[in-house]
């Protein structure tokens, strides 16, 4: 061993230590590590940046992207929303809710993936009365499998095939990684649908109402061509309940009807009040085309050229209003009344929030009561939870104007739903591009990016809030330490080790025992760290026994991916382990399985395609 080599492993082990420790962030200890590589003379001073420019970084970003693109136009929901039944029996829920969890996660990336479904099996539970802990585990691990399936469907695929683009001459393809993922996907589903979820601790340690966010009183209004017109309250009652929002009542004019109204039609212009957390109301009132009353104040202060007006809600009309004025995304914040706030004791027609600063007040919680009073002429208490609908990035100069403060991680944006066909064709075709080899997948993917870009799906802001810079910083700042490795030699030297400990052994047993090593690494690293690692050893080993490089290659992706025993492998594992309230000691009852598994179906194969 070299000296370099001994001052290059002591420095991953100090990473490696530091990343299992977690009280640092990752991307700072991957730029600390490329410091000192740079001081100690490891990686050329010249040399120090150019992971930044690496086309795996650029692919990763643009996948972020593009996977924001696909939430905010409602191409997902639309998908998600058919698919949970709180009637089904749990494994039947399960194996449907996890094979489209994988299935998403093939072509966005599988945090966004499990994001938009775990709010949706959460719901799924809370119908059902049972605990989310039982379902959350095998979802999250459900996405992480289906990310193997394309080349853009995990980070760990777009760092071995750019690697083999540098080490062979071509990169992997689109579905190179098909064939494999679909199996391996394929028996991971089948294995958390059936058996999986009976490991984790019965009952749960979450219960169902954790889950549950503030309920408003809010008011929707039916206008001009939507679906509610001309049907009984009663009528509305199976979607309001599909979207989890209770029909309250209905004013017509200036005059409350009576009772609940439920044999009453709706009539245009006819306000409904509902109660719902602020993502059911939002999505009833699109699935319903409703808007919000104040929709055409605001539109006609926005036509008469009020700068600061333009806030409508998001049915037909109130859409069609709110993008005449202004070419932004539409967020539904929460924020709380404190005692001494401008507002307190004001109604929302008294201030004029509406034409005055483009911002409805959608709805109001006050400590679960309900009230009669219209949300327009209710006056504002201290303690009461603000429901406002308007641009982004008008709400924090409105907030202030108020005496108001947002609620943190309590902003819910209001999807785009007429431009899902839009968002959805613009990936297909940027696949299709790509697939066929008339572009290559970055420059494709930019294309879409400059696509939703243009067509308003996603503004110029959330192009950049969109991407997860940490990861980002991670990967560019391990490249240039990974070439390192391979340059002095480190990478050859664990290979020899591998080989030396493995002799004898046929080459698909080597192969097993470098996906055991890959996925034991990934469990407690960054699988992007690991991959970036794992890949020139794999190569190596593959030459010091005379075998083809792409199936160890293929196998260290896979094993990469495969984050299952702890919490910390994987971002997706740790998000499920409040709303599920796991221990750290309830991954491995369902993830041990689920790794041998993989081995079992994974390796062989993986040498049976690619050997």
């Amino acid at each position: 061993m070299t000296a370099e080599q001994a001052e290059l492993f002591a420095l991953m082990g100090v990473v490696f230590g530091l990343l299992i420790w977690g009280r640092l962030r990752y991307d700072l200890v991957a730029f600390l590590a490329l410091f000192a590589a740079v001081a100690l003379g490891l990686v050329p001073a010249d040399h120090a940046f150019e992971g930044f420019g690496h086309a795996a970084v650029a692919v990763v970003a643009l996948v972020f992207v593009v996977s924001r693109g696909l939430q905010n136009s409602g191409a997902i929901e639309w998908l998600a929303a058919r698919v949970a039944r709180p009637e089904r029996p749990l494994w039947s829920h399960i194996a449907l809710l996890s094979a489209v969890g994988a299935a998403l996660s093939a072509v966005i990336n599988n945090v966004a993936a499990l994001a938009l479904l775990m709010t949706v099996d959460i719901q799924t539970a809370k119908k059902a009365g049972r605990s989310p802990a039982s379902t959350l585990m095998p979802l999250s691990f459900a996405t992480i499998l289906g990310g193997m399936i394309t080349l853009i469907g995990t980070p760990p695929n777009i760092v071995i095939a750019q690697y083999r683009a540098e080490a062979l001459g071509a990169p992997f393809g689109m579905f190179d990684f098909s064939p494999v993922g679909l199996i391996v996907a394929t028996a991971g589903i089948l294995y958390v649908a059936l058996i999986g979820w009976r490991l984790l601790p019965r009952g749960g340690r979450a219960p169902v109402e954790e889950a549950e966010a503030s309920l408003y009183i809010a008011e929707v209004q039916a206008g001009e061509g939507s679906k509610a017109l001309g049907q009984k309250l009663a009528d509305l009652a199976p979607l309001a309940e599909e979207h989890d929002v209770n029909l309250l009542g209905l004013t017509r004019g200036e005059r409350r009807l009576p009772g609940l109204a439920r044999w009453e039609e709706v009539r245009e212009g006819d306000v409904l009040t509902v109660e719902g957390e602020p993502a059911a109301i939002e999505g009833f009132m699109a699935a319903a085309e409703l808007n919000h009353p104040a929709a055409a104040e605001a539109a006609e202060a926005g036509e008469t050229g009020d700068e600061t007006a333009g806030a409508a809600a998001p049915g037909r009309e109130g859409r069609t209003a709110m993008q005449s004025v202004v070419s932004g995304r539409l967020s539904l914040v929460e924020a709380i009344v404190p005692e001494g706030a401008w507002c307190a004791g004001r109604t929302a027609a008294g201030l004029r929030l509406a034409p005055r600063q483009g911002v409805v007040l959608l709805g109001v919680s006050r400590q679960g009561r309900r009230f009669r009073e219209r949300i327009g002429r209710l006056a504002i208490q201290p303690g009461d939870v603000l429901l406002l609908l308007g641009p982004r990035e008008r709400m924090g100069d409105v907030l202030s104007w108020l005496g108001a403060m947002a609620l943190e991680g309590r902003e819910t944006p209001v999807l785009q739903r007429e431009k899902a066909t839009f968002a959805a064709l613009a990936f297909l075709a940027a696949v299709a591009v790509a697939a066929l080899g008339w572009l290559p997948l970055p420059v494709a993917l930019v294309g879409v990016v400059g696509a939703y870009a243009l067509g308003g799906v996603v503004r110029g802001r959330e192009v950049y809030e969109s991407i997860e810079w940490k990861a980002i910083v991670l990967l560019a700042c391990l490249v240039p330490i990974a070439g390192a490795m391979e340059e002095t030699g480190g990478a050859k030297l664990i290979a020899d080790a591998l080989v030396q400990a493995t002799q004898g052994w046929p080459p698909i047993a080597i192969l097993l025992a470098l996906m055991a090593v890959t996925m034991t690494l990934s469990d407690f690293l960054n699988n992007v760290a690991t991959a970036l690692i794992a890949a020139p050893i794999g190569v190596g080993v593959a030459r010091a026994i005379g075998a083809p490089e792409d199936p160890f290659l293929m196998g260290v992706a896979v094993a990469a991916s495969c984050a299952f025993l702890t919490p910390i492998g994987h971002k997706n594992n740790t998000i499920i382990m409040g709303p599920g309230g796991y221990r750290f000691g309830d991954y491995w009852r369902m993830g041990l399985p689920l790794e041998l598994l993989v081995l079992a179906v994974g390796g062989p194969a993986v040498w049976w395609i690619w050997g």
